[in-house]
């Protein structure tokens, strides 16, 4: 037989590089797909969540999902310390339990 007509070890064909390529591609996708899927604030999740990033701090945000509604709370930095009125008591049971009672 003629050497020629057969390919050697080290030649491969190009296809099968465009091929790896692609698979490559596929599993970043899926990857993609897994993380927007398990994201508290995805469309695709039918729950209500409530988001609070930066607690405490002048950046604070609130974000809150209720069914396909996404609202957003930004801190505006100053805090409202001894404006508010008193509303009414809140007590802790022994067995954990809170109990509001207002005024």
């Amino acid at each position: 037989m003629n050497s020629n007509l057969l390919l050697e070890d080290s030649d491969e064909d190009p296809f099968i590089a465009v091929v790896n390529l692609i698979d490559v591609l596929l599993v970043i996708i899926a990857a993609l797909f897994l993380v927007l899927a398990d994201n508290p604030l995805s469309p695709f999740t039918a729950e209500d969540v409530t988001v609070i990033s930066n607690p405490g701090t002048p950046q604070m945000e609130i974000v809150i999902k209720k069914g396909q509604e996404i609202k957003r709370y930004k801190s505006k930095g100053a805090s409202d310390i001894g404006a508010g009125v008193k509303v009414g008591t809140a007590y802790q049971l022994p067995d954990g339990s809170m109990v509001y009672i207002p005024e």
